[in-house]
């Protein structure tokens, strides 16, 4: 389902006319900031299956320091994998790695730590690992990545398209008073049962993230 579909679907419901782009009218556009705004909620709502990812850097020798490309900011690590020697890493603070590398001689080999350190200048995360790298290793981040705010009509929305649809228009109930039908609190009821739904087929993917262990 892409952004514009959504807008429509909304605006339908609410006995609006439709529109060929998002920002064709001052209501057309203000829906789809509120489509935005659902998104986001039902996004963070869940780790979704739709939103996992693998993101890869190699390392250059003497380098320490990455940029995960594309990543952004909004974002979860699953785990982190050192894919040439076929181990995981193991995150550590940014004060343990002030200590390795200010403290200390930093050693040097296959990288066995990651933390995280600032945002690039086009706001993606940058990691430290430690030891610094002394040639070339892949590394992969799997990740729940969320989405960047959707400005184009044909960006598909990836996670189930229901939940936010629904939530949207409670938000544009909500914003204009009443519909002369449904009421703001019983479209919010309706968007928060399609999103229990939604999470229940979603989780049955993953069974082992649902279950408490004692450590």
């Amino acid at each position: 389902m892409t952004y514009l579909e959504i807008v429509n679907n909304v605006l339908k419901r609410l006995r609006e006319r439709t529109v060929s782009t998002v920002n064709e009218t001052a209501y057309s556009e203000m829906i789809g900031i509120l489509v935005n705004d659902s998104l986001q909620e039902i996004e963070q709502a869940w780790d979704w299956s739709a939103l996992r990812t693998t993101l890869s850097a190699t390392t250059s020798s003497g380098v320490f320091s990455y940029e995960l490309n594309t990543a952004g900011t909004a974002f979860e690590i699953i785990n982190v994998i050192n894919d040439t020697d076929n181990f995981f890493m193991t995150y550590k603070s940014s004060t343990e790695f002030d200590d390795y590398y200010l403290n200390r001689t930093p050693e040097s080999g296959s990288p066995l730590y990651y933390s995280w350190n600032g945002v690039s200048n086009d706001g993606d995360v940058q990691v430290d690992v430690y030891p610094k790298p002394d040639g070339a290793y892949s590394l992969r981040f799997n990740m729940i990545k969320r989405s960047p705010e959707m400005t184009s009509d044909s960006t598909d929305v990836i996670i189930p398209f229901k939940p936010v649809q629904l939530l949207t228009y409670a938000k544009a109930v909500e914003e204009r008073g009443e519909d002369g039908g449904q009421s703001a609190q019983g479209a919010y009821a309706t968007a928060e049962r399609a999103l229990s739904d939604a999470i229940a087929l979603d989780s049955a993917r993953h069974p082992e993230e649902l279950i408490f262990k004692v450590v």
